[in-house]
């Protein structure tokens, strides 16, 4: 993907964008991984997607549809990336793309309070499973045919929040890993960041749920986030309308960093 000519306006369009390609996509049975495999599978990609849930998971890729396969596991096991891995290449013949969206937001609370053990899985799971798993990527297939890899981050690698500590930490990794590995893969492979706000997935209830309309009141766009919201950026940055663009940082969260200047009503 990183060696093909840009695509044009009407590509993108009419469902086309991604056409020929394949992608792996974590943690997929759900939220924003499934709404990000379905945004590529709508523009034409064949997708293998992975997630702990296997009944999910079948579910996900009877919806995504006849491009779709799964491959059922957890991404804190490198077994199971390799199998991935090996899994695409095998019924796909390629691999284009990557989505590292599989992620633990525990544990949570103040990290005075955090258990190391769990404090560990939370690096396993959100910096280390997506560098082995580009890793396995690259040798076998990116190195020599290029590609477009996006990691979903945080918007809050920006600042900080109470009881996410652990959660914050890591993604922040992880966005440090995506502009390092960015520099390294270049030119061939661009590797990008999708940075969410609050969005309305299982993994945030008890965020929003309690108070979403005071909350989406805060925001200068007026509502929290969905999954589709996140997987259109995702798709804009795996495609080739963004063929000039590698090591940033795409946050997608309402407004909420430029919420201080909203006037009151």
């Amino acid at each position: 993907m990183g060696r093909a000519a840009p695509a044009d306006g009407a590509a993108l369009a009419d469902g086309a964008a991604l056409a020929g390609r394949a992608a792996l996509v974590t943690g997929a049975s759900r939220g924003i991984g499934l709404a990000v495999a379905e945004a590529l599978t709508e523009a034409g990609a064949a997708v293998c997607v992975t997630a702990r849930d296997p009944d999910g998971l079948a579910d996900a890729v009877r919806r995504l549809g006849p491009r779709a396969i799964a491959c059922p596991g957890d991404v804190a096991d490198p077994a199971h990336l390799d199998e991935a891995v090996s899994r695409a290449l095998s019924v796909f013949g390629r691999l284009d793309i990557l989505v590292n969206n599989a992620a633990t937001n525990a544990p949570l609370g103040p990290l005075m309070d955090a258990d190391p053990l769990v404090w560990r899985t939370a690096f396993t799971v959100n910096v280390e499973a997506p560098l082995r798993l580009i890793q396995a990527a690259w040798r076998g297939w990116m190195r020599d045919h290029g590609g477009a890899i996006v990691n979903v981050c945080t918007e809050g690698t920006h600042g900080v929040g109470p009881g996410i500590g652990a959660y914050g930490a890591s993604k922040t990794a992880l966005l440090r890993l995506t502009r390092q590995l960015a520099a390294e893969l270049a030119p061939h492979v661009r590797v990008n960041a999708v940075s969410p706000g609050l969005i309305r997935t299982e993994m945030a209830r008890f965020v929003w749920e309690a108070d979403e309309p005071a909350l989406a009141a805060a925001l200068p766009l007026g509502r929290i986030g969905e999954p589709d919201d996140v997987a259109r950026a995702v798709r804009w940055l795996l495609s080739d309308e963004a063929s000039w663009i590698t090591g940033t940082d795409l946050v997608v969260d309402g407004g909420r960093r430029v919420r201080a200047a909203l006037r009151p009503a």
